[in-house]
């Protein structure tokens, strides 16, 4: 039997076993920098299974190693760990136990599909032609994000290739969604404080209303992505929290606003902080008021390698056949480290359709209700495998 048939049977077999597995991570989430239990979890299991894996002091990453042969290439999959501070409105037995918390974006699934494609593998790792290693990354939600500390700690080191995945309510299970060239856009956030004068709010000449300027620097900024920049280079500026003031009938001194940048574009990118930092000089030089602004960059743009999606087309014919593979074209705005992976060695991201109506599980990441459909956690796991084994092979 040809190697990909025996990963997929055997896959097959450890599916039941792997979605009790993201049930237990889903019932216990774990936010960002806190993947304690998830790590001891996974650390059990490589422990009954026979596979080295590594730890680190100053994060709950892991990376398991399944070596065949150290002179022999090596190629990576990732999944990320880390939940969000929401709550959880299911009724599934699996709900969230956690108030506040839940596994809203998936990561519960991509832990479980980099875990079961890790058993699979070495079973069978005598067969394998390379090595793969497997990374559990934390911290994936945040801005200065798990995926640069395990790149700092050596995670990539002696690695030729990466693969990984999202699950996708906006696909259907069964499909497949990839992308050539720029898949996801940078991340970045900022943050501006504006500072006026109090005053009596029946004499507001007197004071200088760090409401009204933050009032109109908002409307200022939002003024850029329209009549600043190329509309053939997509980017958003989004305010997502303002806060200020001190009574109704008070003039504020104190405003602070903060929010997130998102492009596609490098060069869009680069320039933006400073055509924001030019609107808030302008309103606020007008205004008489002073201000500062701090802009930080988050994960680059996620730039799948061509080669690789190459590979992610041939292994998707295999594992959903040619009908379920979806040409997504269009990049989308949200952000992702893993981006951060492909900066150094080549690799390709993927879309895992998980969307069931009949399931409920066609509701967006980051909402209250959302799910993952069991029956894609199949599909990953044979997905990533293979195309585990068919990089190898190239580049052995």
């Amino acid at each position: 039997m040809k190697l990909h048939e025996v990963l997929k049977k055997e896959i097959e077999n450890i599916d039941d076993r792997i979605i009790e597995i993201r049930h237990e991570i889903h019932h216990n989430p774990e936010l960002s920098g806190e993947e304690k239990e998830t790590n001891l979890l996974l650390r059990s299991i490589f422990d009954v299974e026979g596979i080295p894996y590594k730890t680190f002091k100053h994060h709950y990453g892991l990376v398991a190693d399944i070596i065949k042969d150290p002179s022999l290439p090596t190629v990576a999959i990732r999944g990320d760990m880390d939940a969000l501070p929401m709550p959880e409105h299911s009724e599934k037995p699996y709900a969230s136990a956690k108030k506040g918390i839940m596994h809203a974006c998936g990561h519960d699934a991509h832990t479980a599909i980099a875990l079961g494609t890790a058993l699979a593998l070495n079973r069978h790792k005598e067969e394998l032609p390379g090595n793969v290693r497997v990374i559990f990354q934390p911290a994936e939600e945040v801005l200065d994000g798990g995926s640069e500390q395990l790149i700092a700690d050596g995670a990539l080191e002696g690695v030729s290739a990466i693969f990984g995945l999202h699950v996708y309510p906006y696909l259907k299970t069964g499909e497949i969604g990839y992308k050539y060239g720029v898949m996801m856009a940078s991340a970045d956030t900022f943050s501006f404080d504006i500072y006026g004068k109090t005053a009596h709010g029946a004499r507001p000449h007197e004071g200088i209303d760090a409401i009204l300027v933050a009032s109109i620097a908002i409307t200022s900024l939002n003024h850029i992505v329209s009549r600043r920049i190329d509309p053939l280079h997509p980017a958003v500026i989004s305010m997502g929290k303002i806060e200020g003031g001190n009574a109704p009938n008070i003039i504020s001194d104190f405003v602070k606003v903060s929010g997130t940048v998102r492009t596609v574009n490098a060069e869009v990118r680069e320039k933006i902080p400073q055509m924001m930092e030019e609107s808030l000089k302008g309103v606020c030089h007008t205004m008489d008021a002073k201000y500062h602004f701090n802009y930080q960059f988050g994960p680059p743009e996620l730039k799948n390698d061509d080669k690789m999606v190459d590979i992610l087309k041939k292994v998707g014919k295999m594992v959903v056949g040619e009908k379920g593979l979806v040409d997504l074209k269009d990049p989308v705005m949200g952000g992702e480290d893993f981006s951060r992976y492909l900066q150094i060695v080549p690799g390709a991201f993927f879309r895992l359709g998980i969307c069931n109506s009949e399931k409920g599980t066609c509701i967006s990441q980051h909402n209250t209700r959302f799910d993952v459909d069991d029956d894609a956690l199949d599909i990953g796991m044979k997905m990533l495998a293979l195309s585990a084994v068919e990089i190898l092979r190239e580049i052995r």
